[in-house]
């Protein structure tokens, strides 16, 4: 994820600033710079330090309420939050962005909402990128066929989808990377009319994702929904 200026704060900052102790090259257990590490930040609510991917930030817009910037691109300011709903919701509780915004910031009640929004279309969006990149094949019998070709890199079924013909296929989608030392994601978390929707066919049960750039950043987007919403 690209830097931002706002948050190059040297380790000497006020503690209370949002990006205190966090640098563009990340941080040793010490706290010092270390080129080797990926960038990190200092979570308002828990006051953990941690890599970005597993956060979310947050500015202040000009009618001063909190809004979330998940491509991490807004100007100004920001403030980072652990990529999980109950933590927000703890920051919320906390007053914790009123205090990193120097008492700026207004978060509404409807922000954890939002950011759940936000972050499952950022999601559906990725996946329709994979699709025109020719990467998302459709169906039963051709996912069958990418899986025993060795390409695939993520299986998904519709939520809804029958338990034994998701099973069938995780089973093949198992052997297939164990015999060739690697792991095939899985998502089962989106319902078939979202899969419709973001590959622009109908009733979609069973997809698989090939091995390409647009995959693996689908597959972050995922994680990143599926850290949000667990527990």
């Amino acid at each position: 994820m690209a830097a931002v200026t706002d948050e190059t704060a040297p380790p000497a900052a006020d503690p209370d600033d949002t990006e205190a102790g966090a640098t563009d090259v990340g941080l040793t257990d010490a706290g010092l710079p270390d080129a080797g590490r990926a960038p990190s930040r200092l979570c308002i609510a828990s006051r953990a330090v941690r890599p970005v991917e597993e956060m979310l930030r947050f500015v202040v817009a000009p009618d001063g309420t909190v809004v979330p910037d998940i491509h991490a691109r807004l100007p100004g300011r920001g403030a980072w939050v652990t990529a999980r709903r109950a933590v927000l919701a703890d920051a919320m509780k906390r007053k914790a962005f009123s205090r990193a915004f120097r008492g700026k910031g207004r978060a509404d009640a409807a922000l954890p909402d939002l950011v759940g929004q936000l972050l499952e279309k950022d999601a559906l969006s990725a996946l329709g990128l994979a699709k025109k990149a020719g990467q998302v094949v459709t169906g039963n019998a051709k996912v069958i066929e990418a899986l025993q070709s060795g390409k695939v890199a993520v299986l998904m079924h519709a939520s809804e989808a029958a338990p034994d013909g998701a099973a069938k296929l995780d089973a093949l989608a198992r052997r297939i990377g164990e015999a060739a030392g690697r792991g095939i994601a899985r998502i089962d978390s989106l319902p078939g009319t979202q899969l419709d929707l973001a590959l622009g066919r109908a009733n979609v049960v069973h997809a698989a994702l090939l091995a390409h750039p647009t995959s693996a950043g689908f597959l972050a987007r995922m994680k990143r929904l599926e850290g949000w919403r667990a527990e």
